[in-house]
């Protein structure tokens, strides 16, 4: 499956999980996906830390990523996530970006899959998109990860956001001058 062979390949970074949906038609990961891969560190081809990456990305996938949701700290990214993996967007995929430095919410269309972008200095995806979608943890009871997003994937087909559409060249002039605050030991 196509989660599989982003781990194989190094773009899955942060994994949180990566297991099959409970049918197994699926697979489920958590954790970043990478946009711009680290420079070769060593002699022995590891690398550094990716430059860029989707963080907290929340996918689910068979051959095809049928739900993408993730966060990115600057608009100029999302065309370079779009280079990387619209070939391997599924028709019907259906995606959520939280944007650090967007000014409003919007929507954007590309390839005919809706991309729905709203701003987020602070915050975790998945737990903004439940909020989005007006879901509770209580959705979520007893469920296996895999099911989790499964879940999430059935709201998210039956979401419609009311932010107004713009194109793609649009929508990366959308921007301030916020950044991400580091949080953690000092």
């Amino acid at each position: 499956m196509l989660l599989n062979t982003y781990k194989e390949t190094g773009n899955l970074f942060y994994m949180n999980f990566l297991e099959a949906t409970p049918g197994g038609e699926q697979m489920a990961y958590r954790g970043d996906l990478v946009v711009v891969p680290g420079e070769v560190g060593d002699e022995k081809g590891h690398t550094k830390p990716p430059k860029t990456v989707l963080r907290e990305a929340v996918i689910l996938a068979d051959e095809k990523i049928n739900m993408l949701i993730g966060g990115l700290d600057k608009m100029e990214y999302l065309p370079m996530l779009l280079e990387k993996y619209k070939g391997d967007f599924a028709a019907d995929m259906k995606a959520m970006f939280f944007v650090v430095n967007l000014t409003n919410p919007i929507q954007v269309e590309v390839d005919g899959i809706s991309l729905v972008l709203i701003p987020l200095v602070q915050g975790v995806p998945w737990n903004e998109a439940m909020e989005e979608l007006r879901m509770e943890k209580s959705d979520f009871k007893k469920q296996k990860p895999g099911e989790k997003l499964e879940t999430m994937f059935a709201e998210l087909k039956t979401y419609s956001s009311k932010s107004p559409v713009a194109t793609l060249e649009e929508a990366v002039t959308f921007t301030n001058n916020a950044v991400r605050e580091i949080h953690g030991a000092v």
